[in-house]
This record gives structure tokens, C-alpha cells and sequence, in this order.
């Protein structure tokens, strides 16, 4: 199968502070040898340039690239961008043989039917969306015709964070061929001039060197790097490249005062970065899981890392260390001072760290406050210090509190604002929306820790960025009312390394001079810092200067409002979630950011005549879901229905005999349906996953005021005050007001409501004297279109659509399952070809389904964690988090 490819991947690591871009292009793969043997054809790159306008800061970025498509017939083309989460889209075009097309920002769903519209009458169009809350992804799908000339144009702005002392853009180069014409120009523009300046490549050798450029002077710096395609060769006559690796471009600027304030067009930007403080000091817990799952490479790199950072803990600092897995293992029962001889201590207590059992997030972190409070009650800790809980897991909690949201409730409620939570989560075998709330709400935050061979210098580079406090409670303050609509002015920490920046709109427009005046605690006393600037002097030494586009410091203000809109949506309860976002979505319109609530088309233009000719159709967005029939059977087995791709997704939930999972919970109808898992007679000593099944089912009806219990030898119907029960052996048909009940003797029972879904629940019998498995049932599901679009559960959030892909199919253990690479919800998983049994037609034979099974209870494709479905009774509405 032909595979037609030209990615441009931009991507951050670890630290998702950095501008950095993946270059990586691809040609139409016609036949495949082996792993080094590729015959390319199709579509032609000939040059690839970057453009890097930095402003205070802010940087402008353009990547133009030019193709060509050889082949004979339309291929379509994809551009993929992953981005730092920081970075927002601003612009996308296509120049297609001489004629330009420029994209517009539209709300996500309107724009994805315009870009399909317009591919399925064949037309070239372009759609940029990102793909996830996280904006870290961005796709462009484009349909090429043959012999076309192609100039893709993608802009991008973003806020260069301060990281350790240095903004840094790092761009990861790899062409994958030859490119004619390849270029990275960067200028950048401070006005506080900037005082360092360095680019480098990994991949770079003595011929490459002379092709980089850098010089500044000033306020002003210059990188440039133009390799010729004799200089990219290997080898001379080769075709292969030498562009592998990492080019980085880090500078800083000079600190004259502790605070920058930058005023155009009536928008300020106000930089604060004091220098020369002293440290205020720091009591850290760290709160490390120690389950399982974090067995071998990852236990090791974890304890690699933490010897390293207690080589640079200071000596006025206070620490600790709680191991949990199943149980909760503090080193000392109170925090100790960093002594030479408990530093000794604890890095052979790090040493004898050895990973088993399951993972107990909640009584981990409430033991870790419990202590933190127990320390600060008896004075232990230096008044003037900075209280810090770091906790890493690989995980979701499977022992202890199992519900995420009565999780993220305790820890909120433990803390109470006095310290601050921060997350690493190590790999992806865990809900990071779960940590990224829990930490948000405590007053930090989260990251991610890939799991490579660098995980150590991850963890390292995390504590590195934390490790020097410098200021507590800093509070910016601004002429009252004189300003309005600020950014985030209030802020936990400063740290020795990094910049806080406030940005704002000047409603007072006789305002001559603006003062900003900033209010922390520091390590011996409380600090002021005042700053003030002539507003028209300001403004005028930043206009017309070569390097500034536009009004940025307006855009700054716009780009990190919605950042910030984004991220309180996170934490907020629903209603306010929704007007969060709905201020999030109007700033992204009118400012032509793609968010994770917008996305960008661009197509050709129809015909006018035929576009005259059209009646006016109603704009707003409608949901149409076709029917989908999803089960959940077998031990469990959830089998999902994606009619669209005529396939089929399945995963199963390994959970104990007795949790109850909500499968399908409709706000709207008032339909909630739970199942209550069963085990096997006998329970194995193998250290073995037991199997469980679906033994009991509770169905309500809240709007017909109705529950059904379904077990494998009754079913009960409980009307108000009135009860029935049915047994399996019956075979009847019973209709009331709202509600269809037929049972098909020891087969099957279908269930029909008036305004919604159809539910058939399949009896599985299994010989009475089998030593091991007893009877079962199975849940399927028809007519999900007539629910409503805010069903949820483990079956009915996939009663709407779900879109995922499947790529790099490959053999995998057993001949009979090949394994793939998806991606799905923004996640790219490793999933397996099975096949599953269907009953929902066939009760007792059943009819074999392929399907692409996804690993670890359905992670990365079900939202959160599976055992964020676990439910206290079988008529329980789930909880809402």
C-alpha cells in the first residue's frame, strides 16, 4: 500500500518551555525492501525555510516550504506540527500553482466540515487544528493534484520562556533527504539589549561550522544556518544527509533593573526577573512510587536522579523522602535539615529503593501534608522558607482511593493553599489531565517525563528549575484604574532563573507615566520593587523598529490571556469551565489564534454562481451521530462500533470481582446503566490478572422513575413503590408507558426506551458444576443516536464520533495479532489486531469481530482512567469530575 507522507513536525521535550521544531519531511513510499531499503517517489521538497522574528521575547515564526507533486494522480498531503504547549497557530496557506489561499479561524467543528466538504468534491484544502486540550498538536491535511506546485506557509507565535538563566530555541533538524534549498534565519529584537548570544548544532561537523551565523550588537541579534546540498551530503556523491540532530539558539538580556516595562498602542508587558537575591530556603517532600509498574529501567533513572539532586540540596534546606506503592514508607518521620551526614544517609536509603506492589496516590500525598504541617506547627522549618511537595508516579491509583476526583478533593482540601504540589508523571500509563488538576489546584503544576535514555537528566533538569526560591507571595500591582483586564499578577514563587511576566490594557489615556510596583516576601524580609516609565517615551523607542511586527505587545496579552483562560479551565467547576471557555474561544476568534477551541481551513473557492445560487443555511453547529452498537462482554470485553471507519475498537477493564462501572450515564434522558463485576468461583495463587465479568446490571430511568436489576437468574422492575420480577425462563413481551421489555427464554433481553437507546443484555449460561466460571451477562447497546451528546460512561462515551488512525502495521508475538502504531485523542498508542465475539445477533454462537485492541484498561483511549468509572451501587449516578 502506497503511503504518501510530507510531515513538518514541531515538538517539544520534556520541559515544554523551549521553541522547538522537528523538521522532518517524507516522500511517497512505493515499495519497501527492508528497514534501510526505501524507494521514494511522488512528492517533491525543494526547499524548506524557517523565519524567526523574536520581540521581547515573543517570537513570530514562519515555516514556508515548496513542493511538487509528480505523480500522476491527487495525493493528499500531511503537514504535522507538534508544538510546545505554549505555542497557538496563527496563520496557514497554500499557494497552488501562482494562486494563493489563505486560511481562516473558525470554530473547531465548523471548520472540520468545511475542509471535508470540500475534500470530497476533490478540491485541495488544508485544515489546521489542534489536536487535544493540551495544543501540543497540530494537523494539516492537504489534497494535492497531480503535477501541482505547492508553497505551504505556516505561522506560529509563542512566549519564550526564561529556562535557568536563558531563553532557548531548540530546532531538531532532520530532513531525511536532500534539500536544495534549506535555511534557519533567526533575528531577534530585546530592548534591553541582550547579553549573550550561542547556536549550535549536535550534528554539526567542521564543513557544516562556517554555514552557522550569529552576531550581536546591542538590542539586536542574528542566527543564521544555509548549508549548500553538497555540505548536507554524508559522503561526497551520497544522498543522504548530514541534518540529524539538534540546532539550538539560547541568548539572554541584560539586567539593569530587577523589572521591564514595555508599552505600544496601549497594551503593556511588564518582564521581572530581579537578579543578585538571596535564596530563600526550601523544605521539600519527595513523594516517589515505588509500585510495580516502575520496576527496572524507570526505578533506576528515578534513583539516578535523586542522588544528583541531593548533591545539590543547600545546607540551610529541609527534606524528606515518602515511598509509596500499597503502603506508604516514609526515610525519617520528619523532615531532617540537609546535614553532610543525613544527605549521607539518605543517598544510601535512595540506593536500597526497590519497586513492588500497587500504587496509593491519596494516603502518599495526605501522609506527605500531614508531615509538612506536623513541621511547620513545631517550628522545625525556618519561618522565612518555601514549602514544596514533589511527588512522581508512572501510574493511575490502584489501592486506596481508587476515584480520581475524590482524590484531587482530599489532597485540595489537606494543602489548603500553603504549599505547593508538583507532578512528574513518568511515561504515559497514566491520566496526566488527573495530575495536571491536582496540581493546578495546589499552587503547581505538571510534567512529563519521557521515558528514554535521558529520564534521569529530565528529572534533574525539573528539580533544577525549582531549586533556588528567590521571592514567595509576589503580588504586581498597577495604577488603579488606569488599568485593566490583567494577565495573572499574582504569582507562588519567583526562582533564581526564570522571568515572571504580567501583561495588561491602559484605559487611561491622559496617563502620562506608568508605575508597577512589585511586593514579595524574600529570604530575610518583605521586598518592593518599583519601576516606573514615560509612557509616550516608551512607546516611540519601540515603534518602527526593523525587527517588531506589528502591534506584539497587544498579541502578548491576547496569547497569554487564553493561555491562561485554558488552563483555569482545567480546575474550574462547570459552569465557570464553560464561560472560561467561551472567553477563551471569542479572544482565539478575534485574535486568529488556533486554540484547542478553534481551527483553521483553508480551501478553494467555489464557484460564485453556484455559491449565488444556494439557499441561506443556518449556521450554527448541529450534532448527527449515526447508530452505533457497542457492547461489553466476556471478561470484559468493550467492543466499540466506529461505523465511519468500518472497524472496530476493543479494550478490557481489569478491575476486582464487586466494583461496580457506570457503562452509560445520559444527564439529558436520565438513563444511567452500571454493571457490577463477578469473578470465578475459585480465586488462582498464580499472581495472575483475575477475569471478571459482568454478573449484575442496574438500569434508571429517571424521567419514567424506574430501575431494573438484572441478574443471571432475575430480572426486577421497580415502578415508584410498585416491584415485578421475571425470571429467565419466562418468555414475554411487556409494554408501558415509556417502556419495552422482552425476554427471550434463557437467551436474551431487550429493552427499549420511548426517547431513547435499545439495550439488549445477553444471558450467558455456563455448566452448573464447572469448577471455576459461573454464569455472566453481556450489555449491548442500539438506536445510541436517538441519546443525547452529553452521554458518557465507559459504552456511551462513544456514542458520538471518534476519530483515530492506524498506522505502521507490523508483526507482533503471535502471527495471528499484528501490532500498529494509533493515534487517538491525541495519544499515540501500540495496539494489537484481535478479534472479539459479538452476541448481540446471536446469542448463542455469537459472530466474530476484528478489532484493534488497546492495552492497559483502554488508556489513552477512554477519557481519564478507567477506574474513574467505578460507581458505589448498581443505581448510582457516576460522579462527575
Amino acid at each position: 500500500m502506497d503511503i504518501v507522507l510530507f510531515y513538518v513536525l514541531l515538538t517539544s521535550i520534556a520541559t515544554t518551555t523551549n521553541a522547538e521544531f522537528v523538521i522532518t519531511q517524507f516522500r511517497n513510499i512505493i515499495k519497501k525492501r527492508s528497514t534501510n531499503d526505501v524507494i521514494f517517489s511522488g512528492i517533491d521538497i525543494y526547499s524548506m525555510k524557517i523565519d524567526s522574528k523574536v520581540t521581547s521575547r515573543f517570537a513570530h515564526n514562519v515555516i514556508t516550504s515548496r513542493a511538487v507533486n509528480r505523480a500522476s494522480v491527487s495525493k493528499e498531503v500531511l503537514f504535522e506540527v507538534e508544538l510546545p504547549k505554549t505555542a497557538f497557530i496563527t496563520n496557514f496557506s497554500m499557494t497552488i500553482d501562482g494562486i494563493t489561499y489563505l486560511g481562516n479561524i473558525k470554530e473547531k467543528e465548523a471548520a472540520k466540515k468545511q475542509y471535508e466538504k470540500a475534500v470530497s468534491r476533490g478540491h485541495t484544502a488544508g485544515l489546521v487544528k489542534a489536536s487535544g486540550r493540551k495544543t501540543e498538536k497540530f494537523t494539516v491535511s492537504v489534497n494535492i493534484a497531480a503535477a501541482s506546485k505547492v508553497t505551504f506557509e505556516l505561522t506560529y507565535e509563542e512566549l519564550l520562556k526564561r529556562h535557568l538563566g536563558k531563553y532557548e530555541m531548540l530546532i531538531k533538524v532532520k530532513p531525511k533527504q536532500l534539500v536544495k534549498q534549506f535555511q534557519i534565519e533567526a533575528n531577534i529584537f530585546e530592548p534591553q539589549g541582550i547579553s549573550e548570544l550561542e547556536a549550535l548544532g549536535s550534528f554539526i561537523n567542521n564543513d557544516l561550522t562556517q554555514t552557522i551565523e550569529k552576531s550581536f550588537s546591542g538590542k539586536k541579534g542574528h542566527v543564521s544556518f544555509k548549508p549548500t546540498i553538497d555540505q548536507q551530503r554524508t559522503c561526497e556523491n551520497c544522498s543522504t544527509s548530514f541534518l540529524d540532530g539538534d540546532f539550538t539558539i539560547k541568548y539572554d538580556v541584560k539586567r539593569d533593573s530587577p523589572g521591564n516595562l514595555q508599552i505600544i498602542s496601549g497594551y503593556f508587558v511588564h518582564f521581572f526577573a530581579p537578579a543578585n537575591l538571596p535564596r530563600v530556603p526550601k523544605n521539600v517532600i519527595f513523594v516517589i512510587d515505588i509500585s510495580h509498574s516502575m520496576l527496572g529501567q524507570k526505578m533506576e533513572q528515578t534513583k539516578e536522579a535523586l542522588l544528583k539532586i541531593l548533591d545539590d540540596v543547600k545546607e540551610n534546606d529541609h527534606f524528606n523522602f515518602i515511598l509509596f506503592n500499597n503502603r506508604i514508607i516514609p526515610w525519617k518521620e520528619y523532615l531532617v535539615k540537609a546535614t553532610l551526614e543525613n544527605l549521607k544517609e539518605a543517598q544510601k536509603f535512595v540506593q536500597s529503593i526497590k519497586a513492588t506492589g500497587s500504587t496509593n496516590i491519596n494516603d502518599a500525598l495526605i501522609r506527605t501534608v500531614e508531615m509538612m504541617n506536623e513541621a511547620h506547627k513545631e517550628k522545625v522549618l525556618p519561618e522565612r522558607s518555601s514549602s514544596t511537595v514533589i511527588m512522581l508516579t508512572d501510574g493511575n491509583p490502584t489501592s486506596g482511593e481508587l476515584n480520581q476526583g475524590k482524590i484531587q478533593e482530599n489532597v485540595k482540601n489537606a494543602i489548603r493553599g500553603r504549599y505547593s504540589l508538583y507532578n512528574l508523571a513518568f511515561g504515559y500509563d497514566m491520566d496526566y489531565n488527573f495530575l495536571e488538576k491536582m496540581a493546578l489546584e495546589n499552587n503547581g503544576l505538571t510534567r512529563r517525563i519521557y521515558e528514554d535514555s535521558d529520564s534521569a537528566l529530565q528529572l534533574q533538569s525539573f528539580y533544577d528549575e525549582v531549586a533556588n526560591p528567590m521571592l514567595r507571595a509576589v503580588q504586581l500591582h498597577y495604577p488603579i484604574n488606569a488599568t485593566s483586564e490583567l494577565t495573572q499578577n499574582n504569582f507562588n514563587h519567583y526562582y533564581d532563573g526564570s522571568e515572571i511576566v504580567v501583561a495588561g490594557r491602559i484605559i487611561d489615556n491622559d496617563l502620562n507615566s506608568f508605575i508597577a510596583d512589585v511586593k514579595a516576601q524574600g529570604a530575610n524580609n518583605d521586598v518592593t520593587f518599583t519601576e516606573q516609565v514615560n509612557i509616550e517615551e516608551t512607546a516611540k523607542a519601540l515603534h518602527d523598529q526593523e525587527y517588531i511586527f506589528g502591534d506584539y505587545i497587544e498579541r502578548l496579552w491576547a496569547y497569554l490571556t487564553i493561555q491562561q483562560l485554558l488552563e483555569k479551565r482545567i480546575s474550574a467547576q462547570e459552569e465557570k469551565r464553560k464561560n472560561l471557555a467561551a472567553e477563551a474561544l471569542e479572544l482565539s476568534l478575534k485574535y486568529k489564534f488556533v486554540t484547542p477551541l478553534t481551527s483553521m481551513v483553508v480551501t478553494k473557492p467555489e464557484d460564485k454562481a453556484t455559491i449565488a445560487d444556494k439557499p441561506i443555511e443556518d449556521t450554527s453547529i448541529q450534532y448527527s451521530y449515526p447508530s452505533r452498537a457497542n457492547s461489553v462482554d466476556g471478561d470484559p470485553h468493550f467492543l466499540i462500533d466506529v461505523p465511519e471507519k468500518k472497524d472496530h475498537l476493543c479494550f478490557n477493564i481489569n478491575l476486582d470481582p464487586g466494583v461496580v462501572l457506570n457503562l452509560v450515564n445520559d444527564p439529558d434522558t436520565g438513563i444511567t446503566v452500571n454493571g457490577q463485576l463477578i469473578g470465578k468461583k475459585k480465586v488462582s495463587n498464580n499472581g495472575q490478572t483475575q477475569k471478571t465479568y459482568i454478573g449484575k446490571l442496574g438500569i434508571v430511568n429517571t424521567q419514567l422513575d424506574l430501575k431494573i436489576e438484572i441478574t443471571t437468574e432475575n430480572i426486577t422492575l421497580q415502578n415508584g413503590r410498585k416491584t415485578a420480577t421475571f425470571t429467565w425462563l419466562d418468555t414475554i413481551t411487556l409494554q408501558k408507558e415509556g417502556l419495552t421489555m422482552e425476554i427471550n427464554r434463557e437467551k436474551n433481553l431487550v429493552l427499549s426506551f420511548r426517547d431513547g437507546a435499545t439495550f439488549i443484555v445477553v444471558l450467558h449460561r455456563v455448566w452448573k458444576k464447572h469448577p471455576l466460571h459461573q454464569d455472566f451477562l453481556g450489555f449491548y447497546t442500539l438506536d445510541s443516536h436517538k441519546v443525547s451528546e452529553h452521554t458518557h460512561g465507559l459504552l456511551g462515551q462513544f456514542f458520538q464520533h471518534i476519530d483515530f488512525e492506524v498506522f505502521d502495521i507490523r508483526p507482533g508475538s503471535d502471527p495471528e495479532k499484528p501490532h500498529a502504531t494509533m493515534i487517538v485523542k491525541n495519544n499515540k498508542l501500540t495496539v494489537t489486531r484481535v478479534s472479539e465475539k459479538d452476541y448481540g445477533k446471536d446469542p448463542s454462537h455469537g459472530t466474530i469481530i476484528p478489532c484493534w485492541f488497546i492495552h492497559n484498561n483502554g488508556t489513552g483511549l477512554i477519557d481519564g482512567a478507567h477506574t474513574n468509572y467505578i460507581v458505589s451501587n448498581l443505581f448510582s449516578t457516576p460522579f462527575i469530575n
